[in-house]
C-alpha cells in the first residue's frame, strides 16, 4: 500500500516510540523543524510493555518546555495507532502539517541573532543546566 502524506514530513523509524527522547524532539525544533510528532502503538498494546507511555510523558514534557520559552506547545504532538492503520497515519500527517502551517514558522527559524539568543537562554533550566545543546 502506498501512503499519500505531505512531502515535508520526514519519517524517522525507531524500534519503539519509547526510544524517542526529549532531546530528539528539542533538537528537531532547534534545528529548524516547525513541528514534530511521535506516532506510537495504541496504549496498552506496546510490544515493549510501556514504551508508548514513556513517549507520551516525554512529549508532554517537551510541550511544557515549549510553553515555558514562549513557543506554542502544539508544535509537538503524540498520536497512537496500530501498525495496520496506514491510512490513519497519512491522515495524522496531513492534520499535523495543516496545523503547523496554521501556526506559522517556528520562531527559531527567524535568523535574527537577538531572537535566537533569547530563546537559547530560555533553554537553560532553573538550576543552570542546558535543556538542549545549541547545534550550529
Amino acid at each position: 500500500m502506498r501512503l499519500d502524506y505531505p512531502a515535508n514530513v520526514k519519517i524517522i523509524r525507531v524500534p519503539c516510540s519509547g526510544k524517542v527522547d526529549v532531546l530528539h524532539l528539542l533538537r528537531a525544533i532547534q534545528k529548524g523543524a516547525d513541528g514534530a510528532y511521535v506516532v506510537g502503538c495504541l496504549e496498552g498494546t506496546c510490544h515493549y510493555n510501556e514504551g508508548n507511555f514513556r513517549a507520551r510523558e516525554r512529549v508532554e514534557y517537551v510541550r511544557t518546555l515549549l510553553e515555558e520559552i514562549g513557543m506554542e506547545a502544539d508544535r509537538v504532538r503524540m498520536y497512537n495507532l496500530s501498525s495496520g492503520e496506514g491510512p490513519t497515519f497519512a491522515a495524522y500527517a496531513k492534520e499535523m502539517t495543516e496545523h503547523i502551517l496554521s501556526l506559522g514558522p517556528s520562531p527559531l527559524n527567524n535568523n535574527t541573532k537577538k531572537n535566537t539568543n533569547s530563546i537559547n537562554k530560555k533553554l537553560i533550566d532553573k538550576k543552570g543546566r542546558r535543556l538542549c545543546q545549541r547545534i550550529s
